[in-house]
Parts: structure tokens; sequence; C-alpha cells
């Protein structure tokens, strides 16, 4: 199976063959790995996405990708654009650019939270392997262990718990920063079941609550639309002439419009 970049040969293949080929067969033709046939087609052809991918690539478009890139690594990108997926498909892409900002801001502190969770962890890690070590040096003769050993993995030890104390500290003010970012953004979840509420409450809280939910909106205009085509044919059903069982013949729907001469 061949490894690397897709060649323009390739790519074109792939673009001719995209609509009319599964994956499988177009990663069997050009002895490639399906998955990487599967990127290429969802990355550059925008074929087969979800809702989600297709708005989390829609980041890459954006002019401080650019930005994103030089300051988070490939791992945390591609956990950026999942965020980024998933809060713009919450706000249903009613999203201005101002709140464009507010959701990469949100995002970033999001990552920034994870990098710091990461730290403290190899801290912990980190701090356990030298309270083993001394431990074990302890455990030996009193005039064949090494003080100054002991005395510099200690300090070593003091260091790394000022420093995750210090990563807590960071930790909670970023944690305070996002909750804040989010209720500004009406992001949380008792903020959302208070707008869904309100919206039971008014006439005018009923339209934003349409407006906040365009597939709602949808649905009720499928609803009316065929409410008003069967109301349509029922109307023209009436207006045609009808025996009675009585033997008179009339129109049911008789007005100035249906009647016939």
């Amino acid at each position: 199976m061949r490894k690397g970049r897709l060649s323009k040969p390739e790519t074109k293949f792939i673009t001719d063959n995209a609509d009319t080929m599964t994956v499988e067969e177009i990663a069997q033709e050009l002895d490639r790995d399906p998955s990487s046939i599967e990127t290429f087609i969802k990355r550059k052809l925008r074929l087969g996405l979800s809702e989600e991918e297709e708005v989390a690539y829609t980041l890459e478009e954006r002019p401080y990708w650019s930005e994103l890139k030089q300051q988070f690594t490939g791992d945390e990108l591609e956990l950026v654009k999942y965020h980024w997926g998933r809060i713009i498909s919450q706000f249903k892409d009613d999203v201005f650019p101002t709140e464009e900002l507010q959701v990469v801001d949100v995002i970033k502190l999001e990552i920034l939270m994870n990098r710091g969770l990461k730290q403290n962890k190899e801290n912990i890690d980190q701090i356990g392997a030298f309270e083993k070590l001394i431990q074990e040096e302890r455990a030996m003769d009193p005039d064949q262990q090494d003080r100054d050993y002991i005395l510099n993995l200690e300090r070593q030890t003091a260091t790394l718990r000022a420093a995750q104390e210090s990563l807590n500290r960071d930790y909670r003010d970023l944690q305070t920063k996002k909750n804040s970012m989010l209720k500004e953004m009406k992001a949380t979840r008792e903020q959302r079941i208070r707008r869904l509420e309100d919206s039971r409450q008014s006439f005018t809280g009923w339209i934003a609550h349409l407006i906040q939910n365009p597939e709602i909106m949808k649905q009720y205009g499928l609803e009316m639309e065929k409410m008003r085509l069967a109301m349509e044919g029922e109307k023209q059903r009436l207006s045609e002439y009808h025996k009675y069982d009585d033997g008179i013949v009339d129109q049911p729907f008789l007005t100035p419009d249906t009647v016939k001469d």
C-alpha cells in the first residue's frame, strides 16, 4: 500500500470518481489507505460531511486560521475544529462576526485549560517518581545514604509542588473566564432552558425561538404548506357538482368564486 502525499494524478482520479465510486473502491484502485482517501474527499471536495464536519471545515477558510495554526499543535487544532463545529452547530449557524470571535476565544481557553491539566498530570507523575526515589534512598543504611542526592530530590519535589499549585490556580482562573464568556454567549444549559421557557410566555419570545431554531421553523412551514394544499384540494372538490341522496345536484361549497354558469 502506497504512503505519502497524494499525487496530482491521484487527486484528479479521486475528484473525477468521488461521485460514482466508493472510498474503498478508490483506495483499492490507487493502492491507498481508505482513511486518506476519505480525508481528501471530505477536506477538499466537501463530500460526505456531517453538519458538524461541514461547519468545522469552514473554520479553515477564516482569515484567522493561519494564526491558530501558529498558536496550537496539530492535535490541538483538531480539537479546535471539533469544538468550533459543535458550538456553531448549536447556534444553528446564527452567529455574527463578533460572536465568532467569542467562540474562538472560548475554544482557546478550553485548549489552554487542557494544556494546564496535561502539565499538571506530568508534574504529579514526576513528583511520584521523585518520592519513590527518596523512599528507596532512605531505605538504605544511614551510612550508605546520599544526603545530597536526597536533598536534591526533595528540592525538585518542592519546586514541582509549587508549580502544581500555580497550575491549579491558573486552571481555576481560566475556568472562571470560560464560564463568564459562555454566559455572555447565552450558551450554558441554564440559559438555554430559560430561553426555551421564555419562548412559551409571549408571541415575541416564540418568534425568537423559531429564529434560533431554523429546523423547527422549516418543519412548521412544511406543515402549513401541506395544510394549505389540502385545503385547496378540498375546496376544489367541494366546488364541483355533487349529487345528494335525494337526487338534487348542487355545489356543496358555493361562493362567488366557485359558482358555475
